[in-house]
């Protein structure tokens, strides 16, 4: 495996966040309308709200992707992560969890949170490895395949 880097987003990576998060997304579960949205305009999206979109590259070719999306001044969360199954168990999921860890510490101190699915048991040890812990959601989720919710304190709750 050549270096690895991670760059934020750049509008002609577009189609390659869409293609890699369909590509786990069709393998597992069923594509649904809330991942529609986020991946076909991920700049409208995602980044114009102040969110950001994390790209792992080999050689100039993302294998590999995670988001901040953000929902209000003080709450964000860790979606769409999706590595390409040729580079999967090579740590870049973990790459890229702690550099959108990084963005949005600097953005909120307050809880950053992530959904996932229960069958999704290397996702969920990546997740806590990264920190997360099991919590309880607030609001429904947008998914129906999300029934697992865990948060990652940043900073200091209340700051």
């Amino acid at each position: 495996m050549s270096e690895i880097l991670i760059v934020p987003f750049r509008p002609e990576r577009a189609p390659a966040f869409q293609q890699l998060n369909l590509d786990w997304i069709e393998r597992l579960f069923a594509v649904e309308e809330a991942d529609r949205k986020v991946l076909g305009d991920p700049a409208r999206a995602i980044i114009a709200p102040g969110g950001q979109i994390f790209f792992a590259l080999e050689e100039g070719i993302p294998i590999g992707t995670a988001t901040i999306i953000r929902y209000s001044h003080a709450r964000y969360e860790l979606a769409k992560m999706a590595v390409a199954l040729s580079h999967q168990r090579c740590s870049i999921g973990e790459m890229l969890g702690a550099a959108a860890i990084a963005f949005a510490a600097t953005l909120a101190r307050r809880p950053f949170f992530l959904l996932t699915n229960s069958s999704l048991a290397s996702a969920i040890r990546l997740y806590e490895r990264l920190g997360f812990r099991l919590g309880v959601d607030p609001d429904p989720p947008e998914y129906a395949r999300a029934d697992v919710y865990m948060e990652l304190p940043i900073g200091r709750s209340g700051s």
